[in-house]
């Protein structure tokens, strides 16, 4: 299955998609359809998104007037051509072998859907810690309670619509609640390959503020249920340029 239906969500991404687009350009398997699913952005995103179209042949952009992470990467699969899924958040970087890695690795294990850890690799030292606990977290919980990272998550479409997509009523942790569904149905694994993305999120809230809302809210899952109608406050795109 090497054919691929790459999925992006944008919002307001003008500093950070020619980064993950410039990648995708590098990728030494370019069997794939790039899907860029943008929640109207107010700045360049699509203009920069466009520019590439010379570069990835097979690339499509839809625009959304409402916004919304999980409808955005629901419109991104619905239009998927392929079997094989990637979603991807704006501020992922790739190494240029990681797609030929994953999906050997997909094929291998014999598995629909997959996550990945996140690298440190160029952030600061003060990182690497917060990092290592939570890639340790989801490397443990893949068995019993599986949680993932939206911004880097293979799928597949007969899964995605079996599971009907991501619940759109989840405000936070939608990843987590969608790889768990999906343990239900097949084996769910993270693989041993790394990503990086944008730390904006740990410079903006800070990194104790944002590992303590991530445990707290994953205990909610465990103990509780899944966190709908904002329960925990998260808003797509709410965080600061540069």
């Amino acid at each position: 299955m090497s054919s691929l239906s790459i999925i992006i969500i944008t919002l307001n991404e003008a500093e950070r998609i020619g980064g993950l687009l410039d990648d995708l350009v590098q990728q030494t398997h370019q069997d794939f359809e790039l899907i860029v699913v943008d929640s109207n952005s107010e700045d360049e995103t699509c203009a920069i998104v466009h520019s590439y179209a010379p570069l990835l042949p097979s690339l499509h952009v839809e625009r959304m007037q409402q916004r919304g992470v999980c409808l955005g990467r629901n419109t991104g699969a619905s239009l998927a051509q392929h079997q094989r899924l990637l979603f991807l958040d704006a501020d992922v970087r790739l190494p240029p072998n990681f797609i030929q890695k994953a999906l050997q690795q997909l094929t291998t294990k014999q598995l629909e859907v997959a996550g990945f850890y996140l690298s440190p690799k160029g952030l600061p030292k003060r990182y690497i810690l917060g990092y290592k606990l939570f890639n340790m977290g989801i490397g443990l919980t893949q068995y019993v309670f599986p949680t993932a990272i939206g911004a880097c998550l293979f799928s597949t479409k007969s899964l995605h619509n079996t599971i009907n997509g991501f619940d759109i009523s989840v405000t936070l942790c939608e990843d987590c609640d969608y790889v768990n569904r999906a343990s239900r149905h097949t084996k769910f694994r993270m693989l041993p390959l790394g990503f990086t993305f944008d730390p904006r999120r740990l410079k903006q809230d800070g990194i104790l503020k944002t590992g303590g809302k991530y445990l707290y809210a994953n205990l909610h899952r465990l103990l509780i249920g899944e966190i709908r109608n904002q329960k925990i406050r998260y808003d797509f795109g709410h965080y600061k340029s540069k």
